[in-house]
């Protein structure tokens, strides 16, 4: 957990998934009204994986907005989720 992605020399997996922005606080029906709209979020997603390339992070994309089934081996003791609003 002391390395960067670079130190480490690993790779990035960059999945799009707009279900992460759900704001289940409402109730029972999650809310995505804190999502992007898809011409902005793809953008961004694109953005991303472009200046992940630059940094020379071997960097693997999903088709954006398409339904994708990933399976991963997650090496690790910990996952951690990063809410960019509250850094």
């Amino acid at each position: 957990m002391n390395k960067s992605i670079l130190d480490s020399k690993g790779e990035i997996l960059l999945v799009s998934q707009f279900t992460l922005c759900a704001d289940v606080k409402g109730g029972r029906r999650p809310s995505f009204i804190n999502a992007k709209e898809p011409k902005e979020a793809e953008r961004l997603y694109e953005l991303l994986a472009k200046k992940l390339n630059e940094k020379g992070i071997q960097t693997k994309t999903g088709k954006f907005a398409s339904y994708m089934e990933v399976q991963i081996s997650n090496d690790g003791p910990v996952t951690i989720t990063i809410d960019s609003k509250n850094i």
